[in-house]
């Protein structure tokens, strides 16, 4: 369709396709930010090096670059839609790049880090297109299912990823969880290519997708404002908690139970209740009462260090997976379907790309910021801080999220209000 958005005969099946990429995204990101970081640890490694695992996140920030190139290729002017060949590519790079990393083991750190970053750049680049097929082949009224295939795929990735993997390292050894993780996401990828090669006729395209369109509609600004805000609150504590619970006395393949169940039950369960609490209260409400849980639970981790409480490791187990699996996926439910409202159909994987890249270059400095911070001052100011970051946030979300009334392109039907 030249000015509106194509519409998918069945929804289902669509979110069912993008769902399978989710998932296989947040398991690269599992594996990288959850199950390496407690290997590391494990065998030694300081924790400011540690964070320098947060700069796999380069080209999850900087994919706004090349987005509208990606664009471009997949919404030619007259032809079909070419993600599948996007996923593809990507989904085969992916794969053999896991491949390569279980040959060459957990350290040296330097060449993991170089592959795991190509890795990083393919898995990007796919969800470029994933995120763009998601808002252009769903109805806008079917929105909230792609969103919730999105947190809800983010969440079970991440279950995958920081979770099983650790299993299979503590059973398996390096290189076998490597290669099973690799062999995972070409089953997850099967769907979406099955489902593009089903679908999709040749269209013309009037509108030319460019970050310039982007840029220009306020609800673009206000959402880049929003993820900048919302990640250095909620994601700065997560890649050291980790190495927070190894150094009380966790090992592996406990962490791996405990980031596996707790994105499984937690996290599903808390995006299902996020949604409902979306619909209920609006996303604003949502956002504010995620960041205050976040601050009291990083309280209570500081608590520990600096007012030399002693936690029973359970109750630190259960603040953990409150703070990493139900509190994040509280929070981000509410912000994606934000994100959601403000893309653009026609250029969906640009406008929502602009947002994540956000979120990656925010968690990335936040990254290496934590790491440093814990091993120079200690887990207790650390955790402090992030708590502090957390409860001065709230003012300012409130205000970027606050309720008006959307500047839509006159092509395109109303997206409906800021939730």
């Amino acid at each position: 369709m030249a000015d509106g958005t194509p519409v998918s005969a069945n929804p289902a099946a669509v979110v069912f396709a993008v769902g399978g990429l989710y998932v296989a995204q947040s398991v690269i990101g599992g594996v990288t930010w959850t199950g390496l970081p407690a290997v590391l640890r494990d065998q030694g490694l300081s924790l400011d090096n540690v964070g320098l695992l947060s700069l796999i996140a380069l080209p999850w920030a900087l994919k706004f670059l090349w987005a509208p190139m990606v664009e471009r290729y997949r919404l030619p002017p007259v032809g079909r839609n070419r993600s599948g060949v996007i996923v593809a590519v990507g989904g085969i790079i992916s794969i053999a790049g896991l491949i390569v990393v279980g040959l060459l083991g957990p350290s040296p750190l330097a060449p993991v880090l170089a592959c795991l970053t190509i890795v990083a750049l393919a898995a990007a680049t796919v969800d470029i297109a994933c995120d763009g097929y998601a808002v252009e082949s769903l109805p806008r009224s079917q929105h909230g299912w792609a969103n919730a295939a999105q947190v809800g795929g983010a969440y079970l990735g991440s279950a995958i990823g920081g979770g099983l993997f650790l299993l299979l390292v503590a059973g398996l050894g390096w290189t076998d969880a490597m290669w099973a993780m690799a062999a995972l996401l070409a089953v997850l990828g099967l769907p979406f290519l099955l489902r593009s090669q089903a679908a999709g006729a040749s269209e013309e395209r009037a509108h030319v997708p460019s970050l310039a369109a982007a840029l220009r509609r306020p609800e673009i600004r206000r959402g880049l404002l929003a993820a900048a805000l919302y990640v250095v609150a909620q994601k700065t504590a997560l890649m050291m908690l980790g190495p927070f619970l190894v150094d009380a006395g966790l090992d592996l393949a406990t962490l791996g139970l405990l980031n596996g169940a707790g994105s499984m039950v937690v996290g599903l369960g808390a995006a299902l209740v996020g949604g409902a609490l979306v619909r209920m209260l609006g996303a604003r409400a949502v956002l504010v009462i995620a960041l205050m849980l976040q601050a009291l639970a990083l309280g209570t981790f500081a608590a520990r260090d600096l007012l030399f409480i002693d936690l029973p490791l359970p109750v630190l187990l259960a603040v953990a997976v409150a703070s990493s699996s139900g509190i994040m996926a509280l929070g981000f439910v509410a912000l994606y379907a934000q994100f959601m409202h403000w893309s653009d159909p026609r250029q969906g994987g640009v406008d929502f790309t602009l947002f994540q890249s956000m979120d990656a270059l925010v968690s990335m400095a936040g990254g290496v910021a934590a790491g440093f911070v814990a091993e120079h001052l200690g887990y207790g100011v650390f955790f402090a801080g992030a708590g502090v970051i957390a409860l001065a946030t709230i003012p300012a979300i409130a205000f970027v999220t606050r309720r008006t009334t959307p500047d839509i392109p006159a092509t395109l039907e109303p997206v409906g209000e800021s939730q």
